[in-house]
């Protein structure tokens, strides 16, 4: 790891190209490359966010329920799904918290 020097620190990773790596590609829900290229402004970050949380809810509820049904649907595949979207809305429960904590703070502020 680099750390933080050179400018490739910890916030200069965070840009939608990132945020659509790893287990959120899962969703199908993809920021366009104009749009990654030129950076998303954090409302963008946000609904993106919901999107793709909205996405994972609904495919583990999918694979619960072909679970249920007894349509092929194996139970580590359900449980996969079941636990990336928990984890999808734990991440945006605590985004929503620190934007109402900052938004509260800013607002206690005298000028």
């Amino acid at each position: 790891m680099s750390g933080l020097d050179g400018g490739s620190g910890l916030m200069s990773g965070l840009r939608a190209e990132t945020v659509n790596n790893g287990f959120l590609n899962d969703v199908g829900v993809v920021a366009s490359g104009a749009g990654a290229a030129a950076g998303v402004p954090f409302a963008g970050m946000l609904q993106m966010m919901v999107q793709q949380t909205s996405a994972l809810d609904q495919k583990a509820s999918q694979a619960v329920t072909g679970l249920l049904n007894g349509s092929g649907v194996e139970i580590h595949d359900a449980m996969i799904a079941t636990q990336k979207a928990d984890m999808a809305f734990e991440l945006a429960l605590q985004v929503r918290n620190k934007a109402v904590g900052a938004y509260q703070q800013m607002m206690g502020m005298q000028f």
